[in-house]
């Protein structure tokens, strides 16, 4: 939405009122669940509609149809865990996906972002664009994946820092998918785009390096092997987010392949303005954001790390 506004376009906000609409952007009310939920959206025209709905699928469906005629093109943020867990490291859109119809009841969340996709299709076809989100870091973030570790390296000293050092990330600042999704959009592009950087965009070193730097901390990384980490009983991505050991896993959501969004003109911003813009606006909010509701809280408990450091 802020990326629309600064771009001096006309923004129109449909939510049900729980958070307050960007400043500039006109907000209607309602919840997409409910019976007639979507009344709101009855009366209208749209050149682009951007849609993040991450349940059942009924529900995009539902939006589709009563913007049909109303909305020239229709953006689902959709996800690469479309593809499956383990997909194999490489894998390009064209991989095989999972199973799923729009009538999906959104309880398994691949088959929930597949049968949304279907269902924009279904009714916007080649004006249908999904836009497959990988790991999504940077302001606002309120999974706490990168603001868990931007507190952590505050604290400073002893850092349990999950090896290799050279282990490549994958994941897209929020703003540059948007800045991406509203270029798309006034292309025209269709079809399935994965959206996240370049595999190696930032290794962990980088981005812990970043992290400590943001924050001033006199944070000391104890690079721990994934051997180490594994026989601790430590749970990779919940307890060390965005870290995942090198195999099955690492391949799938971190190896993936990007050039079809590089190519139409997706721009990954370096690591460090991503670190840094985040530590600032958690700095601004008071260090602790708004927690997701729908995701389990994420992180390393101290004494877990400190008696896998030996402290």
């Amino acid at each position: 939405m802020e990326e629309a506004l600064s771009r001096g376009w006309d923004v129109t906000v449909f939510h049900r009122g729980k958070h307050e609409a960007p400043a500039g952007a006109h907000a209607l009310y309602g919840d997409r669940t409910e019976p007639g939920g979507l009344a709101a959206l009855a009366a209208g025209e749209w050149d682009y509609a951007v849609d993040t709905w991450s349940d059942a699928p009924s529900a995009v469906h539902d939006a589709a149809r009563l913007l049909s005629g109303r909305v020239g093109h229709y953006a689902y943020v959709s996800s690469r865990s479309v593809h499956g867990v383990p997909s194999a490291p490489g894998a390009d859109e064209d991989a095989p996906v999972v199973e799923s119809s729009i009538d999906h009841d959104g309880t398994d969340y691949a088959r929930a972002k597949r049968g949304g996709e279907l269902a924009a299709e279904a009714v916007f076809g080649d004006r249908a664009l999904f836009v497959r989100a990988g790991l999504i870091l940077g302001p606002y973030e309120n999974v706490g994946r990168l603001p868990w570790w931007l507190n952590r390296i505050a604290r400073g000293g002893p850092v349990l820092a999950p090896g290799p050092r050279d282990l490549p990330l994958q994941y897209v600042d929020a703003r540059d998918l948007a800045a991406w999704t509203l270029d798309a959009a006034q292309k025209g592009l269709s079809g399935p785009y994965n959206m996240v950087s370049p595999s190696g965009h930032a290794t962990m070193e980088s981005f812990l390096t970043a992290c400590r730097e943001a924050t001033g901390s006199d944070a000391e990384f104890r690079w721990t092997p994934p051997e180490a980490i594994e026989e601790a009983g430590i749970a990779p991505w919940r307890e060390l987010p965005v870290w995942l050991p090198p195999g099955e896993l690492h391949g799938t959501l971190h190896q993936g392949n990007v050039e079809r969004a590089l190519a139409t003109g997706l721009r990954c911003r370096p690591v460090a303005e991503t670190v840094t813009d985040t530590w600032a606006w958690l700095v601004s909010i008071g260090g602790e954001p708004d927690q997701r509701p729908d995701r389990p809280r994420v992180g390393l408990d101290p004494e877990t790390e400190a008696r896998v450091l030996g402290l």
